[in-house]
């Protein structure tokens, strides 16, 4: 029996990450080890991004989605927006929402520069503009790359995360850490630090 049938429980999607990934093309699961966030990343994510009832928060570079949809479960009460400039990516990302029926989870198929973050309170980063820097292992070639357009992603991130107010949360899984302003500090790690939790000061 094909494995969409046996999940008939919205928990059953969240049991493993091999679990959930059948939600996605078989192309697409076999990015997930390197490009989408584990779900127990996103557990330990959603629970120190969501701070309140109806809080806001923005996933840069969300690409098919799993971090959204799996905070979305974990933590029902915030709402989870992902930008993600491959239109294809946000194809599997609606369709995989469509499945698990998340009310509180949403994507936006643009770049990221083009957002107004103040509509969000907080924000969750998994090094969409590493891809720029790594040859091998790009997600596609639909999109540019460029030492250049690292820096420039990372200067504008930089820029608009030091407009937040104190107490802006981002959770990061794998960064470089070039995009922090030196006024978010490290409050909490996880993973052996591959995941930090920051909080503007």
């Amino acid at each position: 029996m094909p494995l969409l049938e046996k999940c008939t429980r919205m928990e059953d999607w969240f049991a493993t990450d091999n679990q959930f990934n059948q939600l996605y093309p078989l192309p697409m699961q076999l990015l997930a080890r390197r490009h989408w966030t584990p779900l127990g990343v996103a557990r330990k994510a959603a629970a120190f991004l969501a701070t309140g009832d109806k809080v806001r928060i923005l996933d840069i570079g969300s690409g098919v989605g799993k971090f959204c949809l799996a905070a979305a479960y974990y933590q029902p009460n915030a709402f989870y927006t992902g930008i993600e400039q491959r239109k294809n990516l946000i194809g599997h990302a609606e369709a995989a929402k469509e499945i698990l029926q998340l009310k509180n989870a949403s994507f936006i198929n643009g770049n990221f520069t083009q957002t107004d973050f103040s509509h969000y309170d907080h924000f969750y980063f998994y090094n969409a503009f590493y891809e720029n820097l790594a040859e091998l292992n790009r997600i596609d070639d639909s999109i540019d790359y460029s030492g250049e357009l690292y820096n420039y992603y990372n200067r504008y991130l930089y820029r608009q995360l030091a407009q937040k107010p104190s107490g802006t949360r981002l959770a990061a899984f794998h960064s470089l850490e070039d995009e922090m302003p030196p006024d978010y500090h490290v409050v909490g790690m996880e993973m052996d630090g591959l995941l930090k939790f920051w909080v503007k000061i």
